[in-house]
């Protein structure tokens, strides 16, 4: 998405010096001047990832009967949230890999936290196909290493498709950034006086002098990338959905699942990015860098997002219609009017009705607006991973085999507690490493200080 004139004239404030600008930048990892509520919001994310292994604790030694799991629903909680939570993972790299590509100068003051977001993330969607097994110390069976009796692995598997989809874009976006942030842990060395703070930082930066071959090297592998990063963003996505859509169910087997589920996750991850931008920005103190212009694109980017998300859901109803299928319409119908019909209206008003107040400029540049209608979406985008999978199991081809899904104690603390699982490395990311970019920032910042001189 573009910016108008005015608005790229003032993405970030003139008037501050580029020495203002790394100073702030690189004194939140030096002296964290916010120390308080962050080791709240610490504590309570901690309390949720003991959650977490209490959970995982208990699936591991009991099984997975203390799921809701049951016949015909044999796909629940694990694949939902797994689905979930690597769509919100994949924003970050959207933002970043792909702004970086366009030229698009905007990104640079939210694309640090958006791919640190991206690694959480995909963590924790990472982690379901593993619990999921039933029996996870033989994790390894899925990875073909070369076993004596040339046991390989079944590649036609969809949760061998989970293994190396998850793999190669945790790999490419930890890659991308680590590479990003080399410039940045330099200054952050530079400027720290503690000899442990140099050392680790030093350590990280691995030599970086800020030389023109430096400089050269960077951008070829940086951008380098960025390129590789942004078709994962479509290919990883558009497998997950293959999970469904090669599959017979009724209301899986269609083909409008790959970008249905592109969109979807674009969707759900800039909701996510939009929210985490308004914490860190009241949080550090940061409203210079993340500005109203910020809030307003990425308000514009949700809405645009929505609007196509929405483009899907019309189409998925059109397309069992049009098909005159009988399972496929018996499968809309409990959708709309059936046992879990509060979750088809339910992603209904959360992702497109409460979206609507976009339109307007003050809905997006207001932080508290913005975050509200981010949070609805994502509840919205949950309800909707859970209305694909339930809806379309729990009324079988055969009436004999229909039944209820109903999630247990042990569903909602593994859920609650991969939360905890996002969020303790986040905070302890966003503690050590600048949560802005401090090079690209300045490079704004240089550019709009030598317009005048040019004019």
């Amino acid at each position: 998405m573009s910016l108008t004139a005015e608005e790229s004239e003032h993405i970030l404030p003139a008037d501050q010096s580029l020495g203002d600008v790394t100073d702030q930048l690189a004194r939140i990892p030096l002296d964290f001047p916010t120390r308080g509520r962050w080791l709240i919001a610490l504590a309570l994310s901690s309390l949720l990832l003991l959650l977490f292994f209490v959970a995982v604790t208990v699936l591991f030694t009991r099984g997975v009967g203390v799921w809701g799991l049951n016949i015909p629903v044999n796909w629940a909680f694990a694949i939902h949230n797994y689905v979930w939570w690597l769509g919100i993972g994949h924003a970050g790299t959207l933002i970043s890999a792909l702004l970086l590509l366009m030229g698009r100068e905007w990104r640079n003051s939210l694309n640090r936290f958006a791919e640190t977001m991206t690694l959480f993330a995909v963590v924790c969607a990472g982690i379901y196909p593993i619990l999921h097994l039933g029996r996870p110390w033989y994790v390894y069976w899925m990875f073909p290493y070369p076993a004596t009796m040339q046991v390989w692995p079944q590649f036609r598997s969809p949760l061998e498709w989970d293994i190396w989809a998850v793999l190669t874009y945790l790999t490419v976006s930890v890659m991308f950034w680590y590479v990003g942030l080399v410039p940045d842990l330099a200054a952050a060395r530079d400027r720290a006086r503690p000899r442990g703070w140099r050392t680790f930082f030093g350590v990280l930066s691995l030599g970086w002098r800020g030389s023109a071959v430096h400089w050269l090297r960077w951008q070829q592998a940086y951008r380098l990338l960025a390129a590789i990063a942004v078709p994962l963003v479509v290919s990883v996505h558009s497998e997950v959905s293959l999970l469904f859509a090669s599959s017979q169910i009724p209301g899986w087997h269609s083909t409008i699942f790959p970008p249905y589920f592109v969109l979807g996750a674009a969707f759900s991850g800039f909701a996510v990015v939009a929210m985490i931008a308004i914490a860190i920005r009241a949080l550090f103190h940061l409203r210079n860098l993340v500005t109203d212009d910020h809030l307003d694109i990425l308000g514009k980017v949700l809405l645009g997002t929505g609007l196509m998300t929405a483009y899907g859901y019309v189409f998925e109803v059109f397309d069992a219609l049009y098909s005159g299928n009988a399972h496929d319409l018996q499968t809309l119908q409990d959708r709309l009017f059936g046992s879990y019909a509060w979750t088809y209206w339910g992603a209904i008003i959360f992702n497109f009705v409460f979206l609507q107040a976009l339109w307007w400029r003050g809905a997006r540049r207001t932080p508290w607006s913005l975050f509200l209608i981010s949070l609805s979406v994502v509840v919205g985008m949950w309800l909707e991973r859970y209305m694909i999978l339930v809806t379309s199991l729990y009324r079988d081809f055969l009436i004999s085999s229909w039944g209820s899904y109903t999630p247990t104690f042990w569903d909602w603390a593994t859920y609650f507690g991969t939360i905890g699982l996002f969020m303790v490395p986040f905070l302890l990311v966003i503690r050590v490493f600048p949560v802005i970019s401090i090079f690209e920032t300045k490079e704004i910042l240089h550019e709009e200080q030598a317009e005048p001189s040019h004019a």
